[in-house]
C-alpha cells in the first residue's frame, strides 16, 4: 500500500495537471476543525421533505424521518434544522395554532402522535442536535381567509390577516399579532427538549408595495419617515424581542436566523456588497446586518445560494463581506449552501462542476469567522446529483466535528470528567469503554485516538478525534483503524457542546 507521503504526492500532482486547487485536508499541515456546523434543512411546507405527501401513516412517517436521520449520520452531519411550523400551523399539539394539515391533507386534524416529540427524540438519540425551524409571518399558501381551519387565529381574528401574490401572511406590523406569534413558536421550545429556535428568510412579502398596511402604519408609524423604515422597525421588534424571550424561555438554546444573502448592493449603500441582486434590507424590510452588529443573534446563516464568479452575486466576494460583519461581533456564522442546485439541469454550467459545492468549503477556509455550513435540502443531499455533495464530504468532513459552542455559553460549568474504563483489543478492531461521571449524563463522549502518549494541545486537534458517539452513563465502541500501541481517551460534551477535560488515557497493549 502506498505510504501517505506518496498519496499526498499524487493528490499534488493531480491537483496540478487539472488547475484544481489541492483540497486542504490533503495537506500535512491542515489542521481540520474539532468544532464546527454541519446542518441540513428539512422542509415540510409543500411536502418538500417531510413528509414526503400528506395522508401517510403514522409508521410511514416515522420511518421517513428515521430515514433524515439516517442521511444525517451518512453525510457526516451534527445538526438538523426541522421545519415544524411551516404555514401559521404546528406539528405539536399547540394550543395557539391547528395542527398542520401538511401532515394529515386536513387542517386542525391529530395525526395520532406527537411528531415533534418523536423529532426531538429520536434526532437525541443518534447524538444530533435538533434546532426547530419556524417561518414566522406566513399563514398560508393560498389567499382565501376561509379555507383555513375555523379555529384558526386568522379566522377569529380576520384583521391579523392579509392577501398577498396568493398567500396568506400575519400583518408585522400589529404589536398584538407579534407577540402571538412569539407566544406561539415559544410553546414549542418551552415544552420540547429543542436546541435551537430557527427562522427562515421571510419576512415581509418581497416587494411588497401592495401589502395593505396603511391602516396600521397611519396608527403606528408616528415618527418615522417612511413606510419602509417603519416596516423594518416591526421585524427588528421581532427579532430582538426574540432574543430575549428565548433567553428566558431556554437560555442555553441557540437563536438564529437564515437570511437572503444580499443585505444591500454596494451601487445602494456604501456598506453593502459587490453584488446587484435582491436586497433584504429593501426587499423584505429586513436589516441582517445591523441584528448582527446590535448583537441580537447567536449566529446569522445567510443564504449564499450563488456560484464561484455569479456575476450579479459571487459567493467569493459574498463570504469575505459576511466574515467582515460578523468579525468582531459574538454572532456565529454558518454559511447556508445550495446543494438544490447542484447537477440541476436547469441552472447554469458552473454548477454541473462536482467540485462546485466542495470549492465553497475550501473558500470558507480562508474566513476563521466562519464556523459552519447548513445544506439545503435535505432531498438534494441524498440525491447527490453529479456526486457534488459527496464530494464535498469527502474532501472536508473527512474526521468527524463537535457542533460550535455559543459564545455567551463558552464560559458556563464544563461537564463532569469521564472515565476510560478500557480500551482493549477485539476481533476487528479496539474495543473502547466510556463511563460517566457525576449526575448529569454526557449528550456525546468525543473519543481520541493517539499514536502515543497525548499532550493537552493535542485534544484541539481534530486529526485525533476518530468517533462522536451519543451519550449514555457508559459507552461500549469499536475502532475498526485501532491497533497496539495506541493511546485513547474520551471527553464528554454536554448539550451546549461544552467539553470536559480529557478522562485517564488508555494504552492498547
Amino acid at each position: 500500500m502506498p505510504s501517505r507521503r506518496t498519496l499526498l504526492k499524487g493528490l499534488a500532482l493531480a491537483a496540478a495537471a487539472t488547475a484544481v486547487p489541492l483540497p486542504a485536508f490533503a495537506s500535512a499541515e491542515y489542521v481540520p476543525p474539532l468544532r464546527q456546523m454541519r446542518g441540513m434543512w428539512i422542509a415540510s411546507v409543500v411536502n418538500i421533505n417531510w413528509p414526503s405527501k400528506q395522508g401517510l401513516s403514522v409508521e410511514e412517517q416515522k420511518a421517513e424521518y428515521l430515514a433524515w436521520l439516517d442521511l444525517a449520520e451518512q453525510r457526516k452531519l451534527n445538526s438538523v434544522f426541522m421545519q415544524i411550523r411551516p404555514t401559521a400551523d404546528a406539528f405539536w399539539p399547540s394550543p395557539f395554532e391547528p395542527w398542520s394539515h401538511w401532515i394529515t391533507g386536513v387542517q386542525g386534524q391529530d395525526p395520532g402522535y406527537d411528531p415533534l416529540a418523536f423529532f426531538v427524540e429520536e434526532t437525541h438519540k443518534r447524538g444530533l442536535a435538533f434546532h426547530a425551524w419556524f417561518n414566522p409571518y406566513r399563514v398560508s399558501m393560498q389567499d382565501d381567509p376561509n379555507k383555513l381551519h375555523p379555529d384558526h387565529p386568522g379566522r377569529k381574528n380576520p384583521d391579523w390577516i392579509l392577501p398577498f401574490g396568493g398567500k396568506l401572511y400575519y400583518n408585522p406590523g400589529m404589536p398584538e399579532v407579534r407577540k402571538f406569534c412569539q407566544d406561539a413558536m415559544l410553546d414549542a421550545l418551552a415544552r420540547y427538549d429543542i436546541d435551537g429556535l430557527h427562522f427562515d428568510d421571510y419576512f415581509y412579502p418581497t416587494n411588497s408595495t401592495a401589502f395593505d398596511d396603511a391602516e396600521e402604519f397611519a396608527k403606528y408609524g408616528a415618527g418615522f419617515p417612511d413606510l419602509a423604515a417603519w416596516r423594518r422597525n416591526n421585524v427588528d421588534l421581532m427579532v430582538s424581542e426574540m432574543q430575549q424571550r428565548v433567553r428566558e424561555v431556554k437560555p442555553e438554546a441557540a437563536w438564529g436566523i437564515s437570511p437572503s444573502g444580499i443585505w444591500r448592493n454596494k451601487g445602494t449603500d456604501p456598506l453593502g456588497s459587490e453584488t446587484n441582486g435582491g436586497q433584504s434590507y429593501d426587499n423584505l424590510h429586513a436589516d441582517t446586518r445591523g441584528w448582527v452588529k446590535k448583537g441580537w443573534l447567536d449566529y446569522i446563516a445567510p443564504q449564499l445560494y450563488w456560484y464561484i464568479g455569479q456575476p450579479p452575486a459571487d459567493y467569493s466576494k459574498l463570504v469575505p463581506w459576511w466574515s467582515d460583519v460578523a468579525d468582531g461581533t459574538k454572532t456565529m456564522l454558518w454559511i447556508g449552501q445550495a446543494a438544490y442546485k447542484a447537477g440541476d439541469p436547469a441552472q447554469a454550467p458552473e454548477w454541473q462542476d462536482p467540485k462546485e459545492l466542495s470549492d465553497h468549503l475550501t473558500l470558507n477556509r480562508d474566513h476563521p469567522q466562519i464556523s459552519g455550513d447548513i445544506w439545503y435540502n435535505a432531498n438534494d443531499l441524498r440525491q447527490d446529483r453529479i456526486a457534488s455533495v459527496s464530494t464535498a464530504v469527502a474532501d472536508h468532513y473527512v474526521r468527524p466535528a463537535l457542533a460550535p459552542v455559543l459564545p455567551r455559553l463558552a464560559t458556563g460549568k464544563a461537564p463532569n470528567r469521564p472515565v476510560l474504563a478500557y480500551a482493549l483489543r477485539k476481533r476487528g478492531g479496539v474495543e473502547v469503554r466510556a463511563v460517566a461521571t457525576g449526575r448529569q449524563e454526557p449528550f456525546q463522549f468525543a473519543i481520541f485516538r493517539f499514536p502515543g502518549r497525548a499532550r493537552d494541545a493535542q485534544f484541539a486537534d481534530a486529526r485525533h478525534l476518530v468517533a462522536v458517539v451519543p451519550g449514555d452513563r457508559q459507552v461500549v465502541w469499536q475502532d475498526p483503524d485501532g491497533k497496539r500501541g495506541d493511546h485513547y481517551h474520551v471527553v464528554a460534551v454536554d448539550r451546549a457542546n461544552r467539553t470536559s477535560k480529557p478522562s485517564n488515557g488508555f494504552p492498547v497493549i
